[in-house]
């Protein structure tokens, strides 16, 4: 007897890109980092991610495992990393150096760009969301490196601003597209 599982990676996409898209506002400038960012990190971003990183275990998927459950840590350790200093529970703790930021963003570079591959059998739509989190967290680590100028983070902003909007399509996508039957939003799969 066999049971038919959802989808989560739409869940998880929509977690991603709606978080993504917010933090980039703010490196763009619109807003300062506040507290809408930081719940968004935590809970949509964050436990949502991991939440369909185990349901994607679940469902045999490795590649979604990991993916989903790496990047919804990713977002509780950067709201750790923002919080964990101003918290008064724990005395001498202090805030990341640009230096130690710009390596934490470099080695995320550096897994996003390995899982980068593992789309590779995937859709196009899901390479352009891991392709353009690479850039985006090369954009990340420079910045931090090159003491946050304004020009650097409106680019890094508006690339932050279509990698989040592309995994929404993406999520959007899969929903629509496995509501109807039919390719609502095209993804473009690979041959």
């Amino acid at each position: 007897m066999s049971t038919k599982l959802a989808n989560p990676a739409p869940l998880g996409l929509l977690g991603f890109g709606l978080t993504t898209v917010l933090l980039n506002l703010h490196n763009e400038g619109l807003f300062p980092l506040d507290t809408m960012i930081l719940a968004m990190g935590l809970a949509y971003g964050g436990l949502a991610q991991l939440i369909v990183g185990i349901m994607e275990y679940r469902k045999g998927n490795t590649f979604g495992t990991v993916a989903f459950s790496s990047y919804g840590l990713f977002w509780w350790s950067l709201v750790g990393l923002l919080l964990l200093p101003k918290l008064t529970i724990f005395d001498g703790l202090i805030a990341p150096s640009a230096l130690a930021m710009a390596s934490y963003f470099f080695v995320w570079g550096v897994f996003t760009f390995a899982m980068f591959f593992g789309t590779l059998k995937a859709n196009r739509a899901l390479q352009f969301v891991f392709a353009s989190l690479f850039v985006l967290f090369f954009l990340l680590s420079a910045g931090e490196l090159l003491g946050n100028p304004t020009w650097l983070n409106t680019i890094t902003g508006i690339e932050g601003i279509i990698c989040g909007s592309s995994a929404i399509y993406l999520g959007i996508a899969e929903v629509l597209n496995e509501t109807y039957q039919k390719t609502v939003l095209p993804i473009c799969p690979t041959p």
